[in-house]
């Protein structure tokens, strides 16, 4: 009988505590592959929250509040931007299309953007992936509304339903624009993004609702939604806009002369970059998560070699056995090196059905709560080494109860004391 069937033999003889072991070790790796895998998925959709934009301008302040505010929808601007500067900055040579954004009020928790109907056609996501309708279509009326698909569904709202938008991020009965409410006309498809948080009105819309507020006040002249729609709704500043440039060789040029403005303080920014400086905050927060799966990985491996050396004791005759029939002092550490081998292939087999099972589970709920989009894909060769590395520190750690068994003696393995 050669050593690996000897091996498998004598670990069947032991198939409970070391089947409780191979547990152990397969949650370790499916803890730190899984935590791993979705790091990487949760960076990738990120940094494609936003796409094909070359440049986000908004009042000056700093990059990572403009990029906070107009893309995420935290937070809020420094200053407006004038529709004259805008429209003159739109109009230079190097610019392809662009995209106003207005931010400022709310629905029940959710921001509401006032944009027009180019933002449906030019913003996207995950690489190059456009807008899609679940329902409805694009607003045409000044007091249109398309949702995102979290407020449709957190909501229960359907088509033809009217809202009621609230001036500011808090909703109270005196902030409420509901002289003006909203008819929902189109219901976007999941996307994992904050558009999915958001409510898209028109320009238009924006500008009707405030039209007879004065500093964040309702004036004592009201006017209705039939007077609002007789006039001039040509909004006078928005938040902040999106660029798309003909060339993006010209990027950094562009960039340069909007922050050199002289009509008013503006500042454009590069999405790509800012997200990826944005990341780089959190990467404390990613280190802390793969340092814990890390421990437990560790702890698992100190289980296994637990486990084993609980089981000398148990196997003195057997390795005494062997000795006597001829079995040199290497065949001892080959056949527990054999053995945690085996042990290592049975959890890593075990760990990746568990990982790839859970994360079919789990990808609609990931979606649905953290608009994280996972691609279930074969691993990646950084997750590979990961795996290569444990099963050799799990191989080494094999040598110690090895190295132990040899050094008894025949005589002592034969008559064990009692």
């Amino acid at each position: 009988m050669n050593l690996i069937q000897l091996s498998i033999k004598s670990a069947w003889n032991r198939r409970i505590s070391l089947g409780l072991t191979v547990l152990s070790l397969a949650v370790s790796i499916l803890l730190l592959v899984g935590v791993d895998m979705i790091r990487k998925e949760a960076k990738s959709n990120f940094m494609n929250t936003i796409s094909q934009t070359d440049l986000i301008v908004g009042a000056r302040s700093g990059p990572i509040n403009l990029l906070l505010y107009s893309v995420f929808r935290l937070g809020n601007a420094t200053n407006n931007v004038s529709w004259e500067s805008f429209q003159e900055l739109s109009n230079l040579d190097q610019v392809a299309w662009s995209v106003p954004l207005s931010l400022g009020d709310s629905h029940r928790g959710f921001r509401v953007l006032g944009t027009n109907q180019d933002y449906f056609k030019y913003y996207k996501y995950a690489s190059n992936t456009p807008l899609q309708f679940d329902s409805g279509v694009v607003f045409k009326g000044v007091f249109d509304v398309v949702l995102g698909a979290d407020v449709a569904q957190k909501l229960d709202y359907r088509l033809g339903q009217k809202i009621v938008v609230s001036h500011g991020l808090a909703s109270t009965a005196f902030s409420d624009h509901d002289d003006k409410p909203f008819t929902i006309v189109g219901i976007l498809e999941k996307t994992g993004t904050p558009v999915d948080r958001t409510l898209h009105v028109s320009l238009e819309g924006i500008s009707a609702i405030h039209i007879d507020w004065q500093s964040g006040r309702r004036s004592a002249f009201e006017i209705s939604a039939e007077q609002a729609l007789k006039m001039d709704l040509q909004p006078r500043e928005i938040t902040a806009f999106m660029l798309g440039l003909k060339k993006r060789i010209t990027t950094f040029r562009v960039q340069r002369q909007i922050n050199e403005y002289r009509q008013e303080p503006l500042m454009a920014i590069i999405p790509g970059a800012t997200l990826t400086s944005l990341w780089q905050t959190l990467n404390a927060f990613e280190m802390v998560l793969l340092g814990i799966s890390a421990l437990v990985v560790l702890a698992g491996l100190i289980g296994m070699l637990t486990a084993i050396m609980s089981s000398l004791n148990e196997r003195r005759r057997e390795m005494a056995v062997m000795r006597a029939l001829g079995a040199h002092p290497y065949h001892i550490i080959a056949l527990f090196t054999l053995e945690t081998l085996f042990l290592m292939l049975m959890s890593i087999v075990l760990g990746l059905i568990l990982l790839y099972s859970s994360l079919w589970a789990l990808k609609p709920l990931l979606l649905e709560w953290m608009g994280i989009h996972i691609q279930i894909v074969w691993l990646h060769w950084h997750q590979m080494m990961i795996i290569g590395v444990i099963t050799l520190i799990a191989l080494l750690i094999s040598l110690i109860p090895g190295l132990i068994a040899h050094k008894r003696s025949l005589q002592d393995g034969l008559m064990i004391r009692i």
